[in-house]
This record gives structure tokens, sequence and C-alpha cells, in this order.
């Protein structure tokens, strides 16, 4: 993620941009979910073939995913972006799509478990291996204890795998691992990485596959947003479930009862914000209104973040409104759709110009008068350049990503707390110039897809400690009122502050971050 990469909403996936082979329901405990996992846990027979006899290659699904964690691995690529193109070019289709899908992202998620129980199986240090044939051992790791491959079909693929790409030496070594790895089922192998563990969050880490700098981040992120410190399993183990794919209908653009406009498919209604659909099947493109871009593929949260923007008091004119950090354009997208139907204008802003046009072609279906214009430009000198020009203000501000681990869980493994000091401090900038930006009486909303507190409370506090110009309002009253516009049966669980933080084990959301600002003179 670059410095100026902003969370645009945008949604992991297989070869459609939503990994639909994992079940979606939402767990209620860490240990549910361990269950589910120790139940995929497949055959536990051994195989007695020697590597010799084991064939020489692997089929295409699996090479696939091999060649897609080396991308990620080597180039900072996300799976996101590699996976859907490489299915398509070697026509990887239907259960053998579905099957690449699980194991990518299924081996990039639980990274961190495998690499435990791998330590266990390999009498040399992992960082000690190549890079290649670590990626093969973690494959099969995956097949072994968290799908339903066959324990001799997963070994001999791997096998064959390792064979193929990175030597027969190397496969030798592959299939001792694999064995010595099927010889417990995943539950025990649990067991032992929490018993082996100094305490109780490194073992959750641990089992969880997650670095331990960011669980601790996470528990801390919990209490200070006002629940409770032991939800931290549950958290964990949601990042590890693979979300459905979510749709946004974009106002005044389609209709969610529009048939035509969604096709055949299967949709249900999002469980809180009112533009957001479910897609129960895994393949978006061929939707006319996602062709169209008269919808698009928007995580829910980052819908009812935009929502609440549009919807918050504000006092005098409503007439042209703001992207700071625009890219790729999701939120940009619903905002510009809000203010058409207001009869106001969107300026997106963007600062790198690959992202821009992306934005560009976001907002394409979008009336005419309604984008003002599509810019490129560093977010931190629009408040200088344009004071009290806007009446409303969306920063969208770059981030470690954390609150999205489930769409993109190769970022647990990039990112690091070295990365928080120069996040925060273009955070405060962002957030800076965008209160110089806004009118007194418009308000400014401060979003980012990350719950980490140095990114959030403290971003903010930092900011006003300096100004006596901006009071903060009333952020769940906004999202309340977005969540009831759409006539939503439940009442969303908020805590009792004045800003909102989302969580993916409570809301089903993407953990995004939202406060709410007015300035005053």
């Amino acid at each position: 993620m670059s410095a100026y990469e902003g969370d645009g909403g945008a949604q992991d996936g297989g070869p459609s941009g939503g990994s639909r082979s994992f079940d979606d329901d939402r767990r209620n405990s860490s240990g549910r979910q361990r269950s589910a996992a120790r139940s995929r846990g497949g055959d536990r027979s051994r195989t007695s073939q020697a590597p010799s006899e084991r064939r020489k290659r692997t089929d295409p699904a699996r090479m696939a995913a091999f060649d897609v964690l080396r991308e990620v691995d080597e180039s900072d690529a996300y799976a996101n972006l590699v996976l859907p193109p490489l299915l398509r070019e070697r026509h990887i289709r239907g259960r053998d799509a579905g099957f690449a899908t699980e194991l990518t992202y299924g081996t990039l998620r639980l990274r961190g478990r495998y690499d435990a129980i791998l330590s266990t199986c390999v009498d040399r240090p992992l960082p000690g291996l190549d890079p290649a044939l670590l990626d093969v051992l973690r494959l099969g790791a995956h097949q072994v204890l968290g799908m339903r491959v066959p324990v001799h079909a997963a070994v001999s693929e791997t096998v064959g795998l390792a064979r193929n790409r990175v030597g027969a030496g190397p496969a030798q070594m592959v299939n001792a691992v694999l064995r010595r790895v099927s010889e417990r089922p995943l539950d025990e192998w649990m067991s032992i990485l929490e018993k082996d563990a100094p305490d109780a969050l490194t073992g959750l880490a641990a089992t969880e596959s997650h670095p331990l700098w960011i669980a601790r981040a996470m528990r801390e992120a919990l209490a200070g947003n006002g629940r409770d410190a032991d939800e931290i399993g549950e958290l964990l183990a949601a990042d590890n479930v693979s979300p459905r794919v979510t749709l946004v209908a974009r106002p005044g653009l389609v209709d969610v009862s529009d048939q035509d406009a969604w096709g055949d498919v299967d949709l249900v209604a999002g469980r809180w914000a009112p533009t957001a659909l479910r897609l129960e099947a895994s393949d978006p493109s061929g939707i006319p209104a996602i062709r169209n871009g008269l919808a698009g593929v928007q995580d829910e949260g980052s819908q009812l973040v935009t929502l609440a923007l549009a919807g918050a008091p504000l006092e005098g004119r409503d007439e042209r409104w703001l992207d700071l950090c625009a890219g790729p354009g999701g939120k940009a997208a619903l905002l510009a759709a809000l203010a058409g139907q207001r009869g106001a204008t969107l300026v997106a802003n963007e600062v790198a110009p690959h992202r821009a046009r992306l934005v560009e072609k976001a907002l394409a279906a979008l009336p005419d008068g309604v984008v003002e214009e599509v810019r490129t430009g560093d977010g931190r000198e629009v408040g200088a350049d344009e004071p009290g020009t806007y009446d409303r203000v969306l920063v969208d501000a770059p981030c470690t990503g954390l609150g999205a681990l489930r769409r993109r869980p190769e970022s647990r493994w990039r990112r690091t707390p070295s990365d928080l000091a120069a996040l925060t401090a273009l955070q405060r900038e962002l957030l800076a110039s965008a209160l110089d930006a806004v009118r007194p009486g418009g308000v400014v909303a401060y979003v980012t897809c990350s719950p980490h507190l140095a990114e959030t409370q403290l971003v903010v506090s930092d900011v006003l400690k300096k100004r006596d110009d901006v009071e903060r309002l009333d952020t769940p009253a906004a999202v309340r009122s977005a969540v009831r516009a759409g006539g939503a049966a439940d009442e969303i669980p908020l805590s009792d502050r004045d800003d909102v933080q989302l969580w993916p084990h409570v809301h089903g959301t993407d953990a995004m971050h939202l406060t709410l600002l007015r300035r005053t003179t």
C-alpha cells in the first residue's frame, strides 16, 4: 500500500472478486471457527509412496495458487489483483477455480499458524528455507489441515508441485515434512501451539495466524472502544473468514429492486446499509449494473461511513462536497451519487495519477454536472489552497489496513509497527487540511480502515488539541440514522462514544473507524 493509498472498500476475491469457497457465516467465537477448521482436516491416513513414485507434476489449480503466492511475496502484489486474471489466462474455471481460490487465500490467511506448525517439523529455522520451498510447504499444510483433501492426495500433489517448481531434492523434503504434519489432526497442533506459547495472547496470535503486535493492537483497540478485550479471539477468528461479496446500489443510478439491472443473480439485502446487497454467487462481473457503473463492489462498512457523512447535520448551504483521498473511487462514487440527489457537486482529489484514473472510471456513470472535477493533487495542500470552500469533506486516510485483513490477508505479514509513525503523521496532516478546507458550519468525516488507536482516536485528539474551531458530532447517531433509513430490523450495536468503530466479528463489516467533526468558526 502506497503512502497515499486509502481504503476504497474493494473486496478481495478469486475468479470473480470474492472468495466464495469458505463458509461466510460469522463465528461467535474463535473456538467455533477452530472446530470447523478441524473438521476439514480430511483423511489422516499416510501415503506409503516414495517420493520417486509420486507424480512429477501437479494440477493447474495448485500451480496457480503457488504462482500467486510467489507474486505476492516477490512483488508486494495483492492476491485479489493477481489471482483472477491468472485464472482467466490459464482457463481455470468452475471447481478448479474455487479450489485455487480457497487454497490461495486460506494459505495466506493462516500462514502464521502453518509456520508455527512447520517449525516443529523442519530441522532448520524456517527463515533459512528457500522462500519458494516454504510457500510449497504452506500450501501443503493448508491442504492437510485446513481443507477436505485426503492426506495422500495433499502430499502427493504437493510433492508434484515441488518437483515442478523447486526441484527434485526439495520435493523429498516436502514429502517428509508433510508426513510429519499429517501425524496429528489440527486440534492437536492447536493445543501444542497454545501450550508452548509463553502467554495466552501469544498462543492466540499463533493459532489465529496474526503477528503478535497486531493481536496486541487489536486487543487494545477493543478496550479503547468500550468493548471487552476478551473478544480478541473472536475478532482474530473473524479475520480468517472469507467475506461474501457485497455490492453497493448507487442511489439515483440504480434501485435495489430493479431486476433488469441486476440480472439473474441471487441477491440478499445488506444487514445495515440501505444501499448494500450481498451477492450469494461468486462472480459480480456479469451483473449489468456492475458493468455499467451503476453499482459497485464495496464493503458494507465502507458504505455506512459514507452514508453517515452525507446524512450528518450541517449549518447553511450544502452544495460542494470533497473527497480528499478519493482513490480508488468506491466511496467517491457513492458520495457523488448522494450529492447528485441533493443538487450538490463533488470534487474528487487523489495524489496518485494511476489511482485518479480509477476514480474517473468509478465516477463515469454519474450524470453530467454532478462530478465537478477529478484531480491529482496533494491532499495536505487543499486546506491552504482552498480555505473554507467545501460543505462536506471526506478524509478516507491512508492507513495500515488492519481493518481489512480478511480481504487482504497478505497485509498482516507486510505491515510492521514502524509503519505507524509515517502513516499517523500523514493522517494528522490530511485531517488538518480537511478542517481548513471545510467552511464554518460544514462537516468533515475522518475515516480509516483500521481500528488501531494510534490511527483513529489519537490522530483526532492530536489534531483537535491545536484547534478551537472544531466540535465533535454525534457520530453514532448519524450511523444509526443511515441504518434506519434502510429499514434494518436490528439496532446496530455501537459503543457509548462520540465516534464509531465497526468490527468484523460484531457487524460483519471491515473494521472501519468514523469520526464526524463540524467546523464552528
